[in-house]
């Protein structure tokens, strides 16, 4: 597979070399889409549907749907500039290198692979920096809104329970035919009746990710309206009850909500096994420098307590008298069953490499400098902890959804577009 195939649904505007500018398409608000930049990301599109194997739309339906994702990108990016958002050169570096070790490359080795897949190296950091930057403006305007209460993460763990479903995840596809804010009757009844007729065609037969990418409003249309596996509470809360009634392959009656109509399939349904963590049962002495104890004496003292505990001192007795843990010392340095990804990197490597009963030399964290005796290890049934972790984030994930959507939906039909006719 070519890394093309892989940001496809990346990177907005325009990726290939020696494309030249062409006419404009649309205006968004004080800025524009051009012609190339369209044809470039249409073109980027097809290739991944045809690697799917997906049927295409008529090129006409395609153009708008690519067209209306430009338009949706561009906006974004006009409220970041707004907001002051940017992102430096060493940022988009950081990034970049962060990409090309997910593909098991140096940063020159991504740069070679992208220039013989047919990109400007050039045009893709700006345009990677613009997702960035995007992603930035999503998580000031949405993510960072979005609030989960113990209270929303217990309710959702019994209706799952009510419906036997707590281990169970869901394939989903999704057409959505959507309303703007404050919609007419006259709108609401044009969008139901085309609603209606997409699922007629889906009852009779019709592929439901080809229509997804021809019709649906949803921001993943393109991707043939696939929202992936999703747990009960990751499920937009209007989904929940409908979902929980259908079988894998059937497809939903329409579901009305303030955004517009929805038509969702069951693609796949799957359980969860139990979820086993093998823990370690830990103490530390922790001693940190401060504006009177340098690094230097710090390292010094620790030191010493480690001599102290190889010739016999009691580790817990030392803890007390010593760390400057104030949650651990007074229990004799005790951390109690530590989980897998609890503690900072430096602790965590250092504790695996010790036997029971073993004490660390000094290991120094960004805490400061820690002695670690592991006490014991086991196997332990993680799946309740798990699963309250699971749904708390899967709540998140669906509430970020529905927020995005909304704040997405608000944003294009507050914006002034005029889409532009060039005869072509």
């Amino acid at each position: 597979m070519s890394l093309l195939l892989t940001l496809v649904f990346i990177l907005p505007g325009q990726l290939l070399a020696n494309v030249p500018l062409n006419h404009i398409v649309a205006v968004v608000n004080n800025d524009v889409i051009l012609q190339s930049e369209l044809d470039n990301r249409e073109r980027l599109v097809i290739e991944q549907l045809q690697k799917q194997d997906a049927q295409l739309p008529p090129q006409d339906v395609m153009r708008k749907q690519v067209l209306d994702r430009l338009i949706l990108e561009n906006l974004q990016l006009q409220i970041a500039e707004r907001s002051g958002i940017r992102v430096d050169d060493e940022t988009l570096n950081a990034n970049l290198r962060s990409m090309a070790k997910q593909n098991g490359m140096t940063l020159t080795e991504f740069r070679e692979v992208l220039e013989k897949d047919g990109f400007d190296y050039v045009a893709f950091r700006e345009e990677f920096r613009n997702q960035i930057i995007m992603n930035k403006i999503r998580q000031q305007m949405v993510d960072n809104r979005v609030q989960v209460s113990e209270q929303e993460v217990d309710n959702l763990l019994a209706s799952a329970a009510e419906f036997n479903d707590q281990s169970r995840e869901y394939h989903l596809l999704h057409i959505l035919i959507s309303l703007p804010e404050a919609a007419s009757p006259e709108q609401i009844q044009a969008a139901k009746k085309r609603a209606e007729d997409i699922l007629a065609r889906l009852k009779a037969g019709a592929d439901f990710k080809q229509l997804a990418i021809a019709e649906s409003d949803s921001q993943t249309a393109l991707d043939g309206g696939d929202l992936g596996w999703r747990k009960t509470g990751q499920l937009p809360s209007f989904f929940s009850d409908v979902v929980g009634q259908l079988k894998a392959g059937q497809i939903s009656d329409l579901i009305r909500t303030p955004s517009g109509f929805h038509i969702v399939k069951i693609e796949d349904i799957r359980g969860d096994e139990q979820h086993t963590v093998h823990q370690t049962q830990a103490s530390h002495i922790l001693l940190r420098p401060d504006a009177l104890v340098s690094e230097n004496e710090v390292k010094t003292r620790i030191t010493q307590l480690y001599d102290r505990i190889m010739a016999g001192d009691d580790f817990a007795e030392l803890a007390r008298a010593h760390s400057q843990d104030p949650g651990s010392a007074s229990q004799g340095g005790s951390l109690g069953w530590v989980s897998p990804g609890k503690m900072v990197p430096e602790f965590e490597k250092a504790m695996n490499e010790l036997d029971v009963g073993e004490v660390s030399k000094p290991v120094k964290s960004r805490f400061g400098w820690h002695l670690i005796k592991v006490l014991d290890r086991r196997d332990h049934d993680d799946t309740e902890a798990y699963r309250r972790a699971r749904v708390r984030e899967s709540i998140r994930q669906r509430k970020t959804d529905e927020e995005l959507e909304i704040w997405l939906r608000r944003l294009r039909d507050e914006a002034y577009v005029e889409y532009i006719d060039n005869g072509s």
